[in-house]
């Protein structure tokens, strides 16, 4: 049982430092794209409301307009009233829809990255708790079968896939959003994100095609699922 568990130990605390190290990664990642997100909502959230220097305007072009009638003897038929019918464009209400989704995703995978943790942690607790040689060792391994039954090994490799997700939606909204403000701005980061999408198709599916093939990306594994399910 002693020569078991030390094998045993030393493959579990390999795999859980992996956990751990993905996870840690993630967290560091979200909280700074999580920040950027944030950023930029705060210059478009303000959008969906009307601009109280507009309505301002509005009110005073109508005081303005009754005075002019009330000196050329015209009568006033309408209140001054302040426009209440504002509704924003639909391009920001697409920006931000767009960017809310990509900051809920990004913080959705931090929380995923914490429950890793927790996950590894509860694990090793487990496993490595002190009592005979060979209760520990039918503990650990039907701890570990149930890992292996319930492909954790795989959910750890996809956690990046929300981030993912995020980041192209961020990007999603960044383009309507530069090129509503201004085209050329627009057309010139709309070509540099194209560059690297089509880079990043590329990575996912070039490991189907060539097996030794270093290149990856979360979707790597899905896409050759996909293409032996058509075939």
């Amino acid at each position: 049982w002693s020569i078991y568990l030390a094998e045993a130990d030393e493959y579990d605390e390999e795999i859980t430092e992996l956990w751990r190290g993905e996870a840690d990664s993630i967290l560091v990642f979200t909280g700074l794209f999580s920040g950027v997100i944030a950023t930029f909502l705060n210059m478009s959230y303000y959008d969906l409301f009307p601009n109280s220097t507009d309505t301002t305007n509005d009110l005073l072009a109508q005081i303005s307009l009754q005075l002019v009638n009330i000196s050329n003897g015209v009568p006033s038929l309408n209140d001054v009233t302040i426009g209440t019918g504002f509704t924003p464009p639909a391009a920001v209400i697409r920006v931000n829809v767009i960017w809310f989704l990509s900051l809920v995703l990004s913080i959705v995978s931090a929380l995923n990255a914490t429950l890793f943790q927790q996950w590894s942690r509860r694990y090793l607790d487990i496993t490595r708790h002190r009592v005979a040689p060979h209760k520990r060792a039918r503990t650990r391994a039907y701890m570990f079968d149930g890992i292996a039954s319930f492909k954790m090994s795989r959910v750890v490799k996809a956690m990046p896939m929300l981030l993912h997700l995020s980041i192209f939606l961020f990007f999603a909204g960044l383009i309507d959003f530069l090129w509503n403000a201004n085209s050329t701005i627009g057309h010139w980061i709309l070509g540099f994100i194209s560059v690297f999408t089509f880079a990043y198709l590329a990575m996912t599916v070039l490991p189907n095609l060539y097996l030794n093939c270093p290149y990856s990306t979360p979707l790597s594994e899905l896409s050759w699922r996909f293409s032996q399910h058509l075939l």
